[in-house]
Parts: structure tokens; sequence; C-alpha cells
């Protein structure tokens, strides 16, 4: 059982694990990590008009961010998967972000050895 207090005052109480994490492995962690991250991009991709990199930089900060840096173990040489996973929702921020997409298409480029 859990008892939550808010100063003196007793709130409810719980038997439910607050996030329920703690049975889940690393690649686990990660990947449900990176579905939050991605869905919460889909969303903004879906509901924000502006494409300019002052605000979307602003939520990714504020609601993407979190969740990729919540993983921070992964970006370790021994976790490649994990660290790809990682790098494709950054990779897709990029891309709907105007103003620094040519970063994108430049890494893309270099990838291809057309650079």
């Amino acid at each position: 059982m859990h008892q939550y207090r808010l100063g003196a005052d007793l709130l409810e109480s719980s038997s439910v694990d607050v996030l329920g994490e703690d049975r889940l492995t690393m690649s686990q962690q990660c990947a449900l990590a990176a579905k939050k991250a991605n869905s919460i991009l889909g969303c903004i991709k879906k509901t924000v008009a502006s494409r300019w990199r002052e605000v979307l930089l602003r939520l990714y900060s504020a609601l993407v961010r979190p969740h990729v840096e919540y993983c921070v173990q992964f970006w370790d040489p021994q976790f490649k998967e994990e660290e790809e996973i990682l790098e494709r929702v950054q990779r897709r921020a990029t891309r709907m972000t105007r103003g620094v997409d040519h970063l994108f298409l430049q890494g893309k480029a270099e990838g291809a050895g057309l650079v």
C-alpha cells in the first residue's frame, strides 16, 4: 500500500505501482520511451500548424526530450540497437522542423557517400 500526502493531508492509498516499469528490461524501457516520444511527435505534427524551428524546438524540449533523456544510459557503445531507436525519434523531429530539415538531408547524403 502506498500512501500519498500533500503537506499534512493524507490523500489516497493505493496498492498499484505508480509507473509499473520496474519489471521491464532495459531494451523494453527504451522501446516504451521511444514509442511515447513518437506519439507525442505525431500529436505535435497533427495539431501545430507552424513548422518553424523556434516553435517546434520549444515543444520538443518540453514534451519529447524528457522521454529521450530518460534512456540516457543507452547512449553507450554496447546498446547500438537502442541508440538507433532513440536517434530515429530525433531524426523525425528534425525532418518535421522547417529551418533545420536540411541537416537531416545532409546527414542522409553523407551516409550514402554523396557528399
